[in-house]
This record gives structure tokens, sequence and C-alpha cells, in this order.
């Protein structure tokens, strides 16, 4: 499998875990907490993280919760990875301004990868012990808008290098 089919399939494929991701997480916002796993993520103590899973336990949703966030372990992993291999395969452009937006996606997806996967992480670990951790919830607080500028980062990065790229004729 060439670079470039491989930066696609992941990224094109980790886009679609994350559209599964978001169907995953849907139920959760229909409790008294609006914004469902993403209220998790920014909740930052231990009460507010204590507070969301009650609910989720109280509307029977604990084990969707759960589910939700393994999903979005597999996503990270999958979109990450996609990022990497575009960064790669984007950095052999002969082109110089794809090069260096492929640098920006290889660094943007390593970012991504790596805050993304300490928030979840955080996130599963107190869902798992049915308990909120002071520590981890601020941690998942603290590098959730770092995973976030990172995310959108490689998204738009990777589409405007991908519309710089569309006449080139090399191969990978």
């Amino acid at each position: 499998m060439t670079l470039k089919r491989a930066f696609l399939w992941s990224w094109i494929g980790g886009l679609v875990a994350f559209a599964i991701v978001i169907m995953l997480s849907l139920p959760l916002m229909l409790t008294e907490v609006p914004g469902g796993i993403s209220d998790h993520q920014s909740a930052g103590t231990a009460a507010e993280i204590d507070r969301i899973q009650a609910a989720w336990d109280a509307a029977a949703l604990y084990g969707q919760a759960r589910i939700a966030m393994i999903g979005d372990l597999v996503f990270i992993g999958i979109y990450g990875v996609g990022c990497i291999l575009g960064g790669r395969w984007f950095m052999q452009s002969p082109k110089q301004r794809v090069r260096l937006l492929g640098t920006t996606t290889l660094a943007a997806g390593a970012i991504f990868l790596v805050a993304d996967y300490v928030e979840t992480i955080s996130q599963f670990v107190q869902l798992v012990q049915r308990a909120g951790d002071d520590g981890l919830a601020g941690l998942a607080a603290t590098v959730r808008p770092i995973k976030m500028a990172a995310w959108l980062a490689s998204f738009f990065v990777i589409l405007a290098a991908l519309l710089l790229d569309r006449n080139s004729s090399r191969t990978a």
C-alpha cells in the first residue's frame, strides 16, 4: 500500500469513526448533562465528574458512556495516525507550500494524538472507577483546548494541502 493510500484510508476512516463516536454519544446528551462527553471532558473537578456520571447512571446510560469513550479511543488512533501519514506524504511534495503544510499536519496530528489520548484515558479511568478524581479531571480539562486546536489545525491543513497538491503528478 502506498503512503498516500494509507494516509487517505486512515484519515477518512478516522473521520468516519468520529461520526460514529458522535452518534454513540448522542444519548448521553438527553440527560441533565446537555454536553454529554464534552461536559465530562471539560469538567475539571471530581465533584463535577461525579455529578455527570450520576446523571448517566440514573438514566441507565453508564454503559453507553463506556462504549462512546472506547469508540473515542479507537477514533483517536485511526485519525491521529492518518494525520501523521498525511504529513509524511505531503512532506514529499515537489511544492514547497505543500511540504510546509505537511510538516504542520504531522505536528498537529502528533499533538492531537498525545493530547486526546491523555484526555480520554483520564476520562475513561474515572468512568471505570465510577468516581471522579481531581487530578485526572483537571488533566483532561487542561489538555482539552490543546486537543481541540490540534484537531482543527490538522483537519483544515490537510484540506488545504490536498487542494494545493491536487495537480501534482508525484507518486508515493
